[in-house]
This record gives structure tokens, sequence and C-alpha cells, in this order.
């Protein structure tokens, strides 16, 4: 049995009453777990695995796959100002999107990790700003060592040019939204 403090980044149905849940902390870095029955009125995870909640948590992890059994979650930081915007929500999944396509899994987070706590729990107080996001690029790519700290370069292209991937569309969709409420 495992137990860290990790947040929540994504989930999928599994079966008609489990959930297949996707973490993202400091040790173990992105990594998922099941929560049998999470689906079921009566279970212990009703209403706890909501996008962007920081939960403590307890899991099995995998012993043939690198799917864990979660076993207990307790809040730690529900967010629940993120839930008074569209911007605030659609900053806080370009976020996520934009460390689960330059991190490797299972691979710790030990500067990625508390950058994206700092960055959802801004965004439960305030609307999203072109400021928060070129920052929060700038330091992901000083903390992957993709451009040197401080440096000058558009950080949002060298991470597309270092991973040979796009960005995610959440970026444009955050921009265009925060360039509409001006």
């Amino acid at each position: 049995m495992q137990k860290t403090d990790a947040i929540l980044i994504g989930r999928q149905r599994h079966t008609e009453t489990s959930l297949i849940v996707e973490w993202c902390c400091a040790e173990l870095g992105i990594f998922k777990t099941i929560a049998k029955g999470a689906l079921r009125p009566k279970s212990p995870f009703a209403g706890l695995l909501d996008l962007f909640v920081s939960c403590e948590l307890r899991f099995v992890p995998g012993k043939s796959t690198d799917l864990g059994i979660l076993s207990e979650a307790r809040w730690t930081n529900p967010r629940l100002g993120l839930r008074t915007s569209y911007g605030r929500v659609l900053a806080a999944t370009y976020l996520v999107k934009l460390i689960t396509l330059v991190a490797e899994r299972h691979a710790p987070l030990p500067e990625v990790h508390p950058l994206l706590v700092k960055a959802l729990d801004y965004l439960c107080d305030k609307d999203p700003s072109p400021a928060l996001v070129l920052r929060f690029e700038q330091r992901l790519a000083e903390a992957l060592g993709i451009i040197p700290e401080g440096g000058e370069s558009l950080a949002a292209d060298a991470i597309a040019d270092v991973f040979h991937k796009r960005l995610p569309v959440q970026r444009r969709q955050l921009f265009e939204w925060m360039q509409s409420r001006r």
C-alpha cells in the first residue's frame, strides 16, 4: 500500500461502476489508478474524484500493469473556486494537458508538481491572464531543461519543438477567451 498527495488530472469510465483516475504528484509523477465501484451511489469515492482536486490517497500499485488500485482518497484542497469561471477551467485543463504532453509516466516531477499546485491555487481566486500562462510555460520549460533559467525565448515554441508535438488546442482557446474578456 502506498500513500501520497496528488492532484487528480484525468478520469475516464472503465466499467459501468468503475473509473480510471489519472494523478500527478511530485514523487511518483503521472500515474493511474482504478477506483472500483466509484460510480455507485454509496461508494466511498462518491463526489471525491473531481478534476483538479488535491487528495491524500492510498493505493495498491499494480504488479503486472502500471494501473494501481485506489483504496482511499481524502481531499486536501478541493479548489472549488476553479468552477466559478469557464476560463479558469479552460486554463487548468491547458496546464494539465501541457504537463501530460511533456512528462514521462512514473517519472518524479519534483519541480513541475509544485508549479502546477501554485497555478491551480492562483486560478481558484483569479481568472487566467496571458502573463500566468506564459510564466507557467516558461517555468515548465526551465524545469525540463529545455531553455536556460531566465531565458528570453518563447517557451511554448521550445516545448513544441523539443517534443515534436503540437501544443494542446486549449492554449489557443484560452487565449481567445482571454481576448474576448478585454
